[in-house]
């Protein structure tokens, strides 16, 4: 049975009334219809009787927990379609397919949370217009980004469909032809996968990392066998699951052009009896690239770059260095720009906030500081491939070093508004600076190589000093050079001295565009 169409509402179920009204009273000066529970039972029937679009839910909500709340909607069919938010909690299914579609710190701003809730305001009314066009019997085009696969597929789930969903994406890297795939579906469930060498399971975890390009259902009877055994919902908790993963572990996998080959002899290989890792050694003896090896690979492209670098780590096979090919002679597509609108509204908001008191006039403050005398040359090479960047001349010439007091450049928004980034010294002999430079600021950047553990406890003095002001905000980037790696171990040993939610990591060799590593840190950065 299909559910309800759902509104624009929001509701908040939160069981500390001030910090409810807090946010329901940020949400509608951004525009957003809010209603508030004080529980959970409470929400349940506000829920119910208004069928909101999104449910923001707090981990101590009382009566009626959050998951036990999303859990009784979902099975609703009035609000079977209501999005859900956690804030807080212990729950790692943040996904279409768990108990909430998004997971956010106890720590999160409420400005934070606004621009989420935004954002998922706006895609459920992106696929409620997809859902009256899908149900139509006509075909279906769209584009991917504002919607990707996942949705997709809850929203096909949801209205039963049944067709052939062809979907189309960029190459996976520069000069590379573009990608398709296609998903069978019958009364909303997948069929089959296929995208390239891959299928299935396989295929359909690799098309949902595809962030950008087409897809078009063609709706009609589905002939076509089952080939997946799971459940759909399943495959998608599953496959989300593995994409987070992917992302989170990115730095410390191989890179897929990487040079690969077994470094012991047959003889000397202990007793493989897992069917991955044996499957994987094979291929190694065919293919002497990672991406080969991943592609020819039965099993889901993360499970196969885990079991390499496992590898890799016990020395049973060696990865080499990337070849890196010349630049091309063409001329560049215009850039994305690095902020959205609603980025660039908050931060203007921010910036005309204290215009007022600084003089500042359409500049916001950013400062940097380093753990060592490499970090800030290397971050300003990264910052200058930015649209809209420039670097002051101390940046240009690689002379900042961590105890300087200088401008290293500034970044331009749009015409009238920029943020300048300011290098700030960690020594303590420089304390009394720090409370002077950080007053109206953005936030700090604490740079640091890939020696976490020494570089944050440098830096320790500098980051407790500023945490203390008002409105602080701190964010720490492991700037990784050539050769270097950070281990998921190395981070968690160090979580005493750095939140995990304020760390990027920056490859210095990565192949993507700096825009594209830069874009994550700089969105976090806005207000």
């Amino acid at each position: 049975m299909r559910g309800e169409r759902v509104n624009r509402l929001v509701l908040i179920a939160d069981g500390n009334a001030t910090r409810g009204r807090s946010l329901a009273e940020a949400c509608e000066r951004a525009g957003v219809p809010c209603k508030t529970g004080p529980h959970g039972a409470a929400a349940l029937e506000i829920a119910l009787s208004d069928r909101p679009g999104l449910v923001v839910a707090h981990a101590d909500l009382p009566l009626v927990d959050a998951e036990k709340l999303a859990e009784i909607l979902r099975a609703n069919p009035r609000t079977s379609r209501s999005r859900f938010l956690f804030v807080g909690g212990e729950t790692d299914h943040a996904s279409p397919a768990g108990p909430c579609d998004v997971l956010m710190p106890e720590s999160s701003a409420t400005r934070d949370i606004v621009s989420v809730i935004e954002g998922l305001v706006a895609r459920q009314e992106r696929l409620e217009a997809l859902e009256v066009a899908t149900t139509s019997g006509e075909v279906t085009t769209g584009d991917l980004g504002p919607v990707v696969l996942s949705d997709l597929v809850t929203l096909f789930q949801a209205t039963r469909a049944s067709g052939r969903l062809d979907l189309a994406t960029a190459g996976a890297r520069p000069g590379a032809p573009p990608e398709t795939g296609l998903v069978f579906l019958r009364d909303g469930d997948v069929l089959q996968a296929e995208t390239g060498r891959a299928s299935n399971e396989k295929a359909f975890f690799r098309m949902l990392a595809w962030r950008t390009g087409k897809f078009r259902l063609q709706p009609g009877t589905v002939d076509e066998p089952a080939f997946l055994a799971t459940t759909t919902r399943v495959l998608l908790q599953e496959g989300t699951r593995q994409l987070e993963e992917w992302d989170r572990h990115s730095t410390a996998l191989p890179q897929t052009d990487s040079p690969v080959h077994v470094k012991v002899k047959r003889s000397e290989l202990p007793n493989i009896v897992h069917p991955l890792t044996h499957e994987v050694m094979l291929l190694l003896e065919l293919y002497g690239v990672v991406r080969d090896v991943v592609d020819h690979c039965s099993f889901p492209d993360y499970q196969v770059l885990r079991t390499l670098q496992t590898l890799a780590d016990r020395e049973i096979i060696e990865l080499g260095q990337v070849p890196v090919p010349p630049a091309p002679a063409v001329d560049r597509p215009e850039a994305e720009p690095l902020f959205n609108e609603i980025q660039v509204r908050r931060l203007r908001e921010w910036v005309d906030a204290g215009t007022a008191r600084s003089g500042a006039g359409g500049s916001a403050k950013l400062l940097v500081a380093s753990s060592d005398a490499a970090a800030t040359p290397d971050f300003a090479q990264l910052f200058r491939g930015i649209p809209g960047a420039t670097l002051s001349k101390e940046a240009e010439r690689g002379e900042i070093g961590p105890n300087d007091l200088v401008p290293i450049g500034s970044l331009q928004v749009v015409d009238g508004l920029q943020i300048d980034l300011l290098h700030v010294p960690r020594s303590e002999s420089f304390s009394p600076v720090w409370s002077l430079a950080g007053h109206r600021a953005l936030g700090t950047l604490f740079l640091m190589g890939g020696g976490v553990g020494s570089s944050a406890e440098a830096l320790a003095p500098m980051c407790a000093s500023l945490s203390e002001l008002p409105r602080a905000r701190t964010f720490h980037v492991v700037v990784l050079r050539k050769g270097e790696r950070v281990s998921t171990d190395e981070l968690h040993e160090n979580l005493s001295l750095i939140d995990e939610a304020s760390m990027f990591l920056l490859p210095l060799e990565s192949r993507k565009d700096p825009a594209v590593l830069m874009r994550g840190l700089f969105a976090r950065v806005v207000p």
